[in-house]
C-alpha cells in the first residue's frame, strides 16, 4: 500500500487525510460526542493499518494524558474547598470604572486558569459576573466575553493551564527526551495577557450591550408559560371569562388545549374542562401567582389534584441549551428529561422574542433560555443534565475553612516543585492528588466524579492523530509547502503556521489543533535548521487564541447564552483580537527565546 503514490501521498497518507477531514466535518455538523468521534478516528487508522496497535493506543499511555487525568483530582480538591470563591470574594470588589472592572475581573481569572481548568473557572465565574454586573450597573455582555478571553489567555501561562500546552510539551519530550519546564510559557503568556486586557479595554465599544437572557422572564412580550387545570378544579364548567383566566394581571392567554385540540381563536366564552392546558405570555411572577390562586398546576402530565404538587418543596431555576445538546431541534414533550429529573419546563425565551407556542412544544435551539419548576434541592450536575443544559445556579456549596488554605498550599507546592525541576510534573501531580485525598480536601467519590473522561479520550485521540500525520509524511509535505511559499525566513514561517493554527482552532478543538500542527511546526523548524522549542512555544499560544467564534472554545459556549450574545458578537471583537495576540505572540516569543540554529 505504501508503494501506491498519488499526488505525492501514499495510500496511508490519503486514509489519514480523509479520516481527519471526516472527523472534523462530523464534529462541525452533528451532535455526536467528541470522544466517540476521536475514538472512531483512531479505530479507522488502526484497522486500515496506518498505525499498528502500539501506535494507535499510545495516546492512552501518554504522560501528558495521564497528567491531565491526575490534575482533575487536584482541581476537585481546589473547587470543593472553595479556593475559587475565596479569590472572588477578596479580589472583585466594587471598581468605579469599566477599566478597573475589566482588570479586576480578567487578572484573577487568568491567574486561576493558569493552574485550573479554564472551563471550571469560567463555569464558576459566569453567575458571579452576572450578579456583579448588576451591582456595577454594567451589562453582563460587556464582561462575559472578557471573562472567557481571560481564561484562555491565562491558561497558556503554564503547561498545566490548558490541554494543548500539555500535549505539545508531551510530544516535544517524546521527540527530544527533554521535558519542558512548567513555566516555559509564563513570560510570553503574561505579555500576551497584558496586551489582551489592554486591547479589550481599548475595543470595549465593540463589545455588545445585550439584555441578560433571564430578564426575558420579567417582560410581558418575551416568554410563555404553560399551566394545566386539575380534574378537581372548582372552575371546571365555567368559561374562561367567568373564571378570570382570560384577562389576567401581567399577561394574556395565547393558547388553550382541550385534550390536545386547540380552539382558534381562543375567546373568553370557551368552557373550562379538567386536563385543559392554558398557555400565557406575560410577567412570570404574576402568572405563577395567578395559577396558584386558581388552583392550576405546571403542565407536564395530567395531574388529578393540585395537592399533588408541593409548592413548598419546589423552586424556579433558569438554564440554557448548550451547544451540542441533544435537545437542539427537539421539543421537550418528545423527551423524558423532565420526568427523569422530576422537573417541568414552564417557559422559553429566545433572544428577547416571544415564542407563540406551548413551551413544551417549542423546537429548542442552542442558547434558548428555559425556566423550570424543579425540586428545591436538585443535582443539576448529573451527566444527563450537564450534557444538555447549563443551569445559572447550583446547589453545590464549597466547604470554605482550613481545607481552603491546605488545598491552596498543595497547589503551590506542586507548581514550585515542578518549576524548580525537583521532580517531573506527573510525579508532582500524583503527590498533589494524593495530598488532596489525604487531607480530605475532597473524597474519593468527588475525585472520581471530577475526572472528565470525554476530555481524556479527546486528548488521547488527538495525540494519536498527530502521530499519524507525522508518520505518513503529511507533516513534512505541509512543512515543505509552507517553506516554498514563505521562503526561509524563520519569523515568516513561524507567523504563517501560527496564523493558520489560530484560524483552524476557531472551528475545532484546540487540543486537536495542537496535536495536528505540532509535527508541521516541528518539521518546518528543523528544515530551516533551527531549534524547534521557540516555534512550539509560539504554537502553544496560537492554538489557544480562539476569540472570533463561540464554538472556538468551551468557555465561549459557557458565556454565549448567559450574555445574550449572537454569533457575530464574537467575530466583531474576536477577529481584531486574533491579529493583535498573534503579533504580540510572535514578538515576545522571539524576545524571550531567540532563535537558535541546530547544532
Amino acid at each position: 500500500m505504501e508503494s501506491l503514490i498519488f499526488l505525492g501521498f501514499n495510500l496511508y497518507a490519503w486514509i489519514t487525510i480523509a479520516t481527519v477531514l471526516g472527523m472534523f466535518t462530523v464534529l462541525l455538523v452533528t451532535k455526536w460526542r467528541a470522544d466517540v468521534v476521536f475514538l472512531a478516528a483512531v479505530g479507522v487508522l488502526y484497522v486500515t493499518g496506518v498505525l499498528d496497535a502500539k501506535e494507535a493506543f499510545s495516546g492512552f499511555s501518554s504522560t501528558s494524558v495521564v497528567t491531565v487525568g491526575v490534575l482533575f483530582v487536584v482541581v476537585a480538591g481546589l473547587t470543593r474547598t472553595g479556593v475559587l470563591y475565596y479569590v472572588v470574594r477578596y479580589l472583585l470588589g466594587t471598581p468605579a470604572t469599566y477599566f478597573k472592572a475589566v482588570v479586576r475581573l480578567m487578572l484573577p481569572v487568568a491567574f486561576l486558569s493558569s493552574f485550573l481548568s479554564n472551563t471550571t473557572v469560567v463555569a464558576l465565574f459566569v453567575n458571579i459576573v452576572r450578579m456583579w454586573s448588576k451591582k456595577l450597573g454594567v451589562s453582563a455582555s460587556k464582561l462575559l466575553i472578557p471573562l472567557s478571553y481571560a481564561s484562555g489567555m491565562g491558561g497558556v501561562c503554564t503547561l498545566i493551564g490548558t490541554p494543548p500546552n500539555l500535549i505539545i510539551s508531551g510530544l516535544y519530550e517524546d521527540k527530544t527526551g527533554v521535558a519542558m519546564n512548567i513555566l516555559s510559557t509564563a513570560v510570553p503568556g503574561l505579555f500576551c495577557l497584558t496586551v489582551g486586557v489592554l486591547s479589550v479595554i481599548a475595543m470595549r465599544r465593540l463589545l455588545p450591550d445585550r439584555k441578560a437572557p433571564e430578564s426575558a422572564f420579567q417582560a410581558t412580550t418575551e416568554y410563555t408559560v404553560e399551566v394545566q387545570v386539575p380534574s378537581d378544579n372548582k372552575y371546571i364548567g365555567q368559561t374562561l371569562g367567568e373564571a378570570g383566566l382570560f384577562h389576567v394581571k401581567g399577561g394574556s392567554l395565547i393558547e388553550m388545549y382541550h385534550f390536545d385540540e386547540m380552539p382558534t381563536p381562543v375567546t373568553e366564552d370557551e368552557p373550562i374542562m379538567g386536563g385543559d392546558h392554558l398557555v400565557y405570555a406575560g410577567e412570570i411572577d404574576e402568572i405563577i401567582e395567578m395559577a396558584y390562586n386558581h388552583g392550576l398546576v405546571s403542565a407536564a402530565h395530567h395531574v388529578f389534584s393540585a395537592s399533588e404538587v408541593d409548592d413548598d418543596n419546589r423552586r424556579l431555576r433558569t438554564a440554557y441549551v448548550t451547544f451540542g445538546s441533544n435537545l437542539i431541534g427537539t421539543a421537550m414533550c418528545d423527551t423524558t428529561l423532565e420526568k427523569d429529573n422530576n422537573m417541568v419546563l414552564a417557559a422559553v425565551a429566545r433572544r428577547g422574542e416571544r415564542i407563540h407556542q406551548a413551551p413544551r412544544q417549542v423546537a429548542l435551539q442552542a442558547g434558548d433560555t428555559l425556566l423550570f419548576v424543579c425540586p428545591k434541592h436538585m443535582n443539576v450536575n448529573t451527566a444527563a443534565l450537564s450534557s444538555n443544559l447549563c443551569f445559572f445556579d447550583s446547589d453545590e456549596i464549597p466547604d470554605i475553612g482550613n481545607g481552603t488554605i491546605i488545598s491552596m498550599l498543595i497547589m503551590i507546592a506542586m507548581v514550585t516543585l515542578s518549576a524548580l525541576g525537583v521532580m517531573p510534573l506527573l510525579q508532582c501531580a500524583f503527590l498533589a492528588a494524593a495530598a488532596m485525598l489525604l487531607f480530605r480536601c475532597c473524597n474519593m467519590e468527588q475525585a472520581m466524579r471530577a475526572v472528565n473522561w470525554e476530555i481524556l479520550m479527546v486528548f488521547a485521540g488527538s495525540a494519536v492523530l498527530g502521530l499519524a500525520i507525522q508518520k505518513t509524511g503529511i507533516a513534512e509535505w505541509v512543512a515543505t509547502g509552507i517553506l516554498d511559499v514563505c521562503g526561509t525566513n524563520p519569523l515568516v514561517v513561524m507567523t504563517a503556521v501560527c496564523f493558520v493554527a489560530t484560524f483552524i482552532t476557531e472551528f475545532i478543538s484546540n487540543t486537536a489543533a495542537g496535536a495536528m500542527f505540532f509535527p508541521i511546526m516541528y518539521d518546518a523548524a528543523e528544515k530551516l535548521g533551527y531549534e524547534p522549542f521557540p516555534f512550539l512555544i509560539a504554537l502553544m499560544i496560537a492554538v489557544s487564541s480562539s476569540f472570533a467564534t463561540p464554538i472556538g472554545s468551551p468557555t465561549h459556549m459557557l458565556v454565549y447564552a448567559p450574555g445574550g450574545y449572537r454569533f457575530s458578537d464574537f467575530m466583531r471583537i474576536g477577529l481584531p483580537m486574533n491579529i493583535i495576540i498573534l503579533m504580540a505572540n510572535i514578538f515576545i516569543v522571539n524576545v524571550v527565546y531567540p532563535l537558535t540554529p541546530l547544532q
